[in-house]
């Protein structure tokens, strides 16, 4: 397994070493040892999977405060993605900044999303599927949103038209109203 530091404190990208032949291919997504090797001590309880039948589907900014903060592992399994964190931890150097990648069933590549971090994908294809670990259960009391285009945070979304957006992500608050109890350093 590759790990791959990015600009945002702990998102991380796993590059799975795949091994393929003649009869087609083989990986390993998660292995609890190799992800303690490099410092990556989670418990994932839950694992959860999506579909989006259309090219352009957006889904998120979302995140659970805390006591129910979730830290992610988010995969592309059919079609391509662009996968997102955004660091909405409240004293943070690199608050509000985002980091996104194009995740897709060809190259495998995962994101490492942790607590503290606002997570939301557009889908590049249509029949999209995602598929990601968490380490916490879903908590509907704490389950929160940002608006996927917040002027302050200003993602580069890849596909230039109107998203596919579920009710609550249109109506999700800007980051500078969200409701977030995330302390940097805590």
């Amino acid at each position: 397994m590759n790990i791959i530091k990015t600009n945002l404190e702990n998102v991380i990208v796993i590059e799975p070493r795949v091994f393929g032949d003649h009869r087609g291919w083989f990986m390993e997504t998660y292995s609890d040892s190799e992800f303690k090797k490099v410092g990556l001590d989670l418990n994932f309880l839950q694992d959860n999977h999506s579909f989006s039948a259309k090219k352009g589907t957006l889904r998120g900014l979302h995140y659970q405060i805390n006591p129910k903060a979730q830290t992610k592992l988010v995969r592309c399994t059919k079609g391509a993605i662009f996968d997102v964190a955004v660091d909405i931890r409240l004293g943070s150097p690199t608050y509000g900044q985002w980091y996104g990648i194009e995740l897709t069933e060809e190259n495998k590549k995962q994101l490492l999303v942790p607590k503290g971090f606002a997570h939301g994908f557009m889908t590049l294809t249509s029949d999209a599927e995602v598929q990601y670990k968490v380490d916490e259960l879903y908590a509907p009391n704490c389950d929160r949103g940002i608006i996927w285009n917040d002027p302050e945070i200003s993602i580069e979304w890849p596909v230039d038209i109107t998203p596919i957006l579920s009710s609550k992500d249109e109506t999700a608050p800007l980051l500078e109203k969200a409701e977030n109890n995330f302390k940097y350093g805590k």
